[in-house]
């Protein structure tokens, strides 16, 4: 844990959340600011500030703990649709540096629009970043 992480402090209850789920390595807790009804984050007890630090082992557990609570909040809150949501570096939305994963149900005109606006490039350009990224 690091003192001075407010998500530390949340995800080991030093500051009172409203917890949805609690485990050795995890608090899920509801947003203090949810996108739609029943938007929550997985938080990790231990400090990892973004998916370049999380241990592979553990960014493996939120994935596997993601599809079950989405699972059960999709049903129990009758959500039509589900975002999971990661956030790394401020160009990309990250503003708390402690690794969470947004769990965000979604419902028919919820007024929300977590989308991005598609670019078009050239088979070119797609065929440079391929060998970029298999070499």
């Amino acid at each position: 844990m690091k003192d001075d992480c407010i998500f530390c402090k949340l995800a080991n209850g030093i500051i009172p959340t409203n917890s949805i789920y609690e485990d050795d390595d995890f608090n899920v807790i509801l947003d203090a600011g949810p996108a739609t009804k029943g938007h929550a984050l997985i938080l990790p007890k231990e400090h990892y500030a973004n998916i370049y630090e999380i241990p592979s082992e553990t960014a493996g557990k939120v994935m596997i703990l993601a599809k079950k609570l989405a699972t059960e909040m999709t049903e129990k809150l009758s959500a039509d649709g589900f975002n999971l949501v990661q956030n790394n570096n401020p160009c990309a939305g990250q503003t708390v540096f402690h690794f969470h994963f947004h769990l965000i149900p979604r419902y028919e005109n919820d007024g929300q629009n977590l989308l991005w606006k598609p670019t078009s490039p050239t088979q070119e350009e797609l065929a440079e970043i391929k060998d970029i990224l298999t070499k």
